[in-house]
């Protein structure tokens, strides 16, 4: 069967629908993918009677003249249900195809869709949320414009930046189907007044399931979404940094794992194509395959269609694919897990998602006076300890109220000042005071902040985390040096690792730079000397030629200033050594030359003998 071999001539009596030819358009019709060929929504159609005898007698009369033929290839029954009880439409398709080979291959397709959808009270309350997306759809909308206006194509390198954009767009997709369905089902409906028509909801229904394929995938991605949230937790963020790392071997290793899985599957396809229906198509053959890695296949089809090549496709796909290369997938993971729970266990402990949350609690009790804060528990504890308290006490007291050892430890040490480890009433009053100074600062910061970005624009990287970090912690010691606020060990000890990270890579750069210019130095002292070197040569050879001396004695004179350079270099090499070796730089009339500056004796001998052998004045030194 093909669209374009239709016989599309009238047959028959030729006195109705049933006997000439409907376009799709006019039949209002669409394609449908049967188990053989996809077929038009064009044909020759019937419309039943409502009654059993009149029905009966219609399909008599198509039987009595023929309207199924040798040229028949589909014959399509399409009728509507309604269920009242729980407003629920069924379009019915049942199919029958007559290949060409002989025989009938029936198939059927049910779509259970709800086409009228507000009608109880819980169906106008979805249409109120269905609005509040409408309009929080149309927010993000504009939001991702003026996003992608500011950042342009660099917007686009984060992936959760792709993945709202993607979401954003599915979504108007899926708003945009369902007024158009919405539109069609109202018109439909109209129809219903007729009893005599078909109301065809094939293209409701069609648009339903398409709506719900959509919403389907939205929910999907919003879902995957929520690993940009929880990355907060340090376990949870494992599996993220694991695939992100292990990306790259993955993929290179699935381009030889499909090229071996498809090699069976056309394998399989030629050899069991022909006699077993879960080979029959190239398609076919990948889907079973797959089924076969999870251990659903029927191994006795298979031998009986090939006694030899079953058994030996089948041991063979099931070892190299199954014990060996879907093993190496898991090997890779594996091996990218352990060095992500490695590097992970290295880092110093950051806030995380419950850390937050545990200190909003907090926040929250405490300014719903349903707690107090550290220094109001003290307060308290001291007035029942008589205007002293000491460590043991407000240990055991502020401990049944839910604080920690370090908080309890460091408020301690701090305002302890005498080291009698017992808090008195000036002591406490000193506390109380510098945390009023402490908010008063903390509300001015507050106010100037500047507004922040976006936090869906881009992922911080490490680089840009540390920056912030660095800054967060200038900005919080420079109020504790004009304020005497309370700080715990931990926030101190990272501190102090800052600094001391801080002062090594300066030092680094420092004497780095520094190695730098005394090499400068060296290479232009070694310049100079070279140069003073060539001209006391050339002003010998020249003298040599003026006087008319023989080559032996200029041989000679050459030898020897060349032998008390050398000299010369070597004496100021040790005593660079030594100088270097007692860790005093020499001065400007000493500098250090290294080695490598100098020419070897025998090269300067040869280059010397060649010119004095040539008596020209290039001279190799």
């Amino acid at each position: 069967y093909s669209v374009s071999s239709e016989d599309r001539a009238p047959f028959g009596p030729r006195n109705g629908t049933a006997w000439i030819y409907t376009s799709e358009k006019d039949l209002n019709g669409s394609s449908h993918w049967g188990m053989i060929a996809t077929y038009s929504g064009a044909g020759y159609y019937l419309d039943l009677s409502r009654t059993r005898e009149e029905t009966a007698a219609q399909i008599a009369s198509l039987k009595k003249n023929g309207w199924l033929d040798r040229g028949t290839r589909a014959t399509f029954i399409d009728f509507s249900v309604y269920n009242a009880n729980i407003n629920l439409f069924c379009v019915i398709r049942l199919l029958v195809e007559f290949p060409a080979t002989g025989g009938v291959i029936p198939s059927w397709q049910f779509q259970p869709v709800k086409l009228t959808r507000y009608v109880t009270t819980f169906d106008f309350f979805l249409a109120a949320c269905e609005i509040i997306f409408c309009f929080f759809i149309l927010y993000y909308v504009v939001e991702e414009i003026l996003e992608i206006r500011i950042h342009k194509l660099h917007y686009f390198r984060s992936f959760w930046n792709c993945l709202d954009v993607v979401i954003v767009v599915l979504s108007m997709v899926a708003i945009g189907i369902k007024i158009h369905r919405a539109s069609n089902v109202e018109v439909l409906l109209q129809f219903l007044e007729d009893q005599n028509t078909f109301p065809n909801f094939e293209h409701p229904a069609y648009w339903q399931i398409q709506f719900n394929n959509i919403a389907a995938v939205i929910v999907f991605f919003v879902w995957i979404k929520l690993f940009k949230f929880i990355n907060f937790n340090r376990t949870m963020s494992q599996l993220s940094t694991t695939m992100s790392r292990c990306a790259k071997d993955l993929f290179g290793f699935a381009i030889m794992f499909f090229i071996i899985f498809l090699a069976y599957a056309q394998l399989a396809y030629l050899v069991f194509g022909t006699q077993v229906d879960d080979f029959s198509t190239f398609q076919e053959c990948i889907f079973t395959q797959f089924r076969i890695i999870l251990g659903d296949i029927n191994f006795a089809e298979i031998e009986e269609a090939n006694r030899v090549l079953g058994p030996i496709y089948f041991t063979t796909f099931v070892f190299f694919m199954f014990f060996i290369l879907l093993n190496m997938f898991l090997a890779i993971i594996n091996d990218t897990y352990s060095e992500v729970k490695s590097d992970l266990a290295q880092q110093k402990a950051e806030m995380e998602l419950s850390d937050l949350i545990r200190k909003g609690c907090h926040k929250a009790l405490v300014k719903l006076k349903l707690k107090k804060n550290t220094v109001d528990d003290i307060s308290e504890s001291l007035r029942q300890g008589g205007g002293k308290l000491n460590f043991d006490e407000l240990r055991q007291d502020l401990k049944g109220k839910g604080h920690t050892d370090a908080e309890i430890e460091a408020i301690f040490t701090k305002y302890d000042q005498d080291g009698d480890q017992e808090l008195t009433e000036h002591e406490h009053q000193q506390m109380r005071d510098d945390l009023e100074r402490e908010r008063e600062d903390l509300d001015l910061d507050h106010s100037s902040l500047p507004r922040p970005m976006s936090s869906r624009s881009f992922p911080r990287s490490l680089d840009d985390s540390e920056e912030d970090d660095d800054e967060d912690s200038g900005h919080s010691s420079r109020r504790r040096g004009s304020i005497s606020s309370g700080v715990s060990y931990e926030e101190f000890q990272v501190l102090v690792r800052r600094v001391d990270r801080m002062e090594h890579s300066i030092g680094s750069i420092v004497s780095k730079i520094d190695a730098v210019i005394v090499k400068l130095e060296i290479m232009e002292r070694a310049k100079l000397k070279r140069r003073e070197v060539l001209g006391r040569l050339l002003d010998g050879v020249a003298e040599d030629e003026r006087l008319g001396r023989d080559s032996e004695v200029h041989r000679e004179q050459m030898e020897r200033l060349v032998r008390e350079e050398l000299e010369r270099w070597e004496s100021d090499d040790a005593a660079s050594q030594i100088s270097h070796g007692l860790g005093t730089p020499l001065g400007p009339n000493g500098p250090p030359r290294p080695r490598s500056s100098r020419p070897s004796s025998s090269q300067s001998a040869e280059g010397l003998e060649g010119a004095g052998a040539n008596g020209n004045s290039s001279i190799h030194v």
